[in-house]
């Protein structure tokens, strides 16, 4: 593979890091830099898989329902078949702190005669 130069610019304390590291190991700083740069499009690379597979799954879910005609047939039959306590009966009043307070008599007429 042809390589090229570039510049990096790095905050001194990593410069003199890497320097000490380049010492220690007896390799060029040229060669870490190399290497670290690959692992960290190695570790991007993982992150990309992980991506692609659940990305796959819901592809393959939508395939098993396209159109979500099975989960929208799912939703219908619960609303037409199951009881719902509050079905048509608005609710008068307001929650405070977790309690249903009825509303004053000014709202309440205001709602007789608008019908709501």
């Amino acid at each position: 593979m042809a390589r090229g130069a570039f510049t990096l610019r790095i905050d001194t304390d990593e410069r003199v890091a890497l320097e000490t590291l380049s010492k220690i190991e007896k390799r060029p700083m040229n060669q870490l830099v190399n290497e670290a740069i690959k692992a960290y499009l190695n570790r991007r690379g993982e992150k990309e898989r992980s991506l692609e597979t659940n990305l796959e799954r819901l592809r393959a879910y939508r395939r098993r329902d396209p159109g979500f005609k099975k989960a929208i047939a799912a939703f219908v039959e619960a609303e037409a078949t199951l009881q719902d306590p509050l079905e048509g009966e608005p609710i008068k009043g307001r929650i405070v702190d977790g309690r249903l307070e009825p509303v004053g008599p000014v709202q309440s007429r205001i709602r007789e005669l608008l019908g709501a």
